[in-house]
């Protein structure tokens, strides 16, 4: 496994990180979550992630188990905040210093631990002002509650206004972002250089398009039982199910085998090849599917490979401006 610094931090976090979106709350058995989560730890990984949100609670409650014993120092615990906990509260939602303090206490209670490494506005807010934000994050910095803190989603134009804040105000950077990021979705990238020139580094989800690009799709078969299947888990996949995204995926997967790797393996490498992503957050629900995805931590390709694929694929980003 590769480990390397999280933007301009000192902090190092595996390339491949353990996610528990739509997998570690309710889908995955308590039982089988501390499984996973062990076995990941075992094999290098150091970056859990998760949010208060996934499940209302039921994954941090279940990852908070899983980690139960585990020696503190050993794992990056990230989480986030930002989506409404109660709908019927005003304030049980967006990034108002209340709620953000708040917020972390009932996470913390949840993970069972005295601090996170990394806690993440897991969206924008447009009804707070950032400065506010700012001021709030690096609070939970100080007081000790929270390591580092980073943001969901957020334009490139966002973070360097919170950066500028933070240092007009003495504050706190954000040393993050984690926006979704793969072979079909790719846009973040013009977002990269901006970022990691503030010090920002990314940790990235969705790096297998929700499934597409491990093959599981082929052709536009969609097999029972899978995340295409459910509409309660596909919101994000349906729109990306294109004719054009269905031929990518089948043209890595060839890629791929012709250099002795899984299409999620060469997935994965593809989308930590880059310095500014540091980590690539995989959600799995079985130890096949685990140790499958972490073999991606270690491989090294020519860069050859990367041309090929890219000729593949054939969607490489307009230049635009970050504002």
């Amino acid at each position: 496994m590769q480990y390397r610094k999280l933007g301009r931090s000192g902090l190092k976090v595996s390339a491949v990180g353990l996610g528990s979106w739509l997998t570690f709350g309710t889908r995955v058995a308590k039982d089988d979550v501390k499984k996973l989560t062990r076995a990941a730890l075992d094999a290098g990984v150091n970056f859990v992630d998760t949010a208060d949100i996934y499940d209302h609670g039921a994954a941090e409650e279940n990852l908070g188990a899983a980690l139960a014993g585990v020696p503190r120092h050993s794992y990056v615990l990230a989480t986030k905040v930002f989506w409404p906990m109660t709908p019927s509260d005003p304030n049980d939602r967006g990034l108002s210093r209340k709620h953000i303090h708040e917020s972390i206490a009932r996470s913390l209670s949840r993970l069972k631990t005295d601090y996170v490494d990394l806690y993440q506005c897991h969206r924008y807010d447009v009804d707070t002002p950032v400065e506010e934000v700012v001021l709030a994050m690096s609070d939970l910095v100080t007081r000790g509650l929270v390591l580092y803190w980073g943001v969901s989603c957020w334009t490139a134009a966002q973070v360097t206004e919170a950066v500028r804040l933070a240092d007009q105000l003495g504050a706190r950077r954000p040393i993050s972002n984690q926006p979704p990021y793969s072979m079909l979705d790719r846009d973040v990238e013009l977002d990269f250089e901006t970022d990691w020139a503030l010090g920002v580094g990314q940790v990235v989800w969705s790096p297998l398009a929700q499934g597409i690009l491990t093959g599981k799709y082929a052709k536009g078969k969609v097999p029972q039982g899978s995340r295409a299947a459910d509409d309660a888990r596909n919101t994000f996949l349906k729109p990306m199910m294109t004719p054009e995204n269905l031929a990518r995926a089948d043209a890595v997967s060839g890629i791929a085998k012709k250099h002795g790797l899984t299409s999620a393996q060469l997935a994965l490498a593809w989308t930590v090849r880059r310095e500014e992503v540091a980590s690539a957050i995989i959600g799995v629900t079985s130890k096949p599917q685990l140790e499958e995805n972490l073999k991606a931590g270690s491989v090294a390709l020519d860069p050859s490979v990367w041309d090929e694929v890219e000729k593949a694929l054939g969607n490489q980003p307009e230049a635009r401006s970050f504002v």
